[in-house]
């Protein structure tokens, strides 16, 4: 399987060395070393197995080229680099829509295991099918290969984070995990710093599948626990 992967870094001596590494896990690799040829790159000339990118970038930062690769339609995997070690700014990061994050300084080993679990879960969650697949409960529907949702018809604006944990919920419902089991499965991390991020993104979720986001009816608290997702999901393939 072919995987071409961006490296936007303006440190040309750890592009190199980001670039040298990924060429050992058999990706093809392209570097740039500014925010607007980055995010030109980014939006253009995909797509891209794996983005990894630097968070200060000349030109344009590396939270911009997130949130307008996020926009752009389909779903690119993003691993931030950045020098900001403070754990607002890696919360701002996985915010934003990236999949994860390292700072800098990171070891290479941590750096290849990343790489790792992204491509498998991006590649677990999109790769192509023979049939299109379908989860739906009530007047939801999730299409898990044009990753894309609805309710009641009309199509969910959801970041491709939020389809994520969407996708990941009606794959097991009934089934309570905690903010540790979900931060696991579906950003691939295990920082419980970053607990209040599935917080966050559950309530958006919620206000936009839900008909009473105050009295949810599909994403429901377990005190104490964590989440689960109620209901029967028929899983149909057309």
């Amino acid at each position: 399987m072919s995987r071409d992967v961006l490296v936007i870094e303006d440190d040309n001596d750890l592009a190199a060395l980001v670039k040298l590494h990924l060429q050992d896990l058999g990706c093809a690799v392209t570097t740039v070393a500014d925010g607007a040829a980055g995010l030109a790159a980014a939006v253009q000339c995909g797509p891209w197995s794996l983005v990894v990118l630097d968070l200060g970038l000349p030109q344009v930062d590396g939270l911009e080229i997130c949130r307008r690769l996020r926009l752009s339609g389909g779903y690119t995997p993003i691993l931030m680099l950045t020098a900001r070690a403070a754990e607002h700014h890696r919360v701002l990061g996985l915010e934003t829509g990236a999949d994860d994050y390292l700072t800098k300084p990171f070891s290479v080993v941590e750096f290849g295991a990343r790489v790792k679990a992204i491509l498998r879960r991006a590649e677990r969650l999109s790769g192509p099918s023979a049939t299109g697949r379908f989860l739906r409960i009530g007047d939801l529907q999730v299409d898990l290969d044009q990753r894309t949702a609805r309710r009641a018809g009309l199509s969910l604006d959801l970041t491709a984070k939020e389809f994520d944990l969407l996708a990941h919920f009606m794959r097991h419902p009934s089934r309570v995990f905690s903010r540790a089991q979900l931060l696991d499965h579906v950003w691939g991390t295990t920082h419980d710093t970053f607990e209040h991020t599935v917080n966050s993104h559950i309530n958006r979720l919620r206000s936009k599948i839900e008909p009473n986001p105050a009295t949810p009816r599909y994403i429901v608290t377990v005190w104490g626990v964590g989440y689960r997702f109620a209901g029967r999901v028929e899983l149909r393939l057309v």
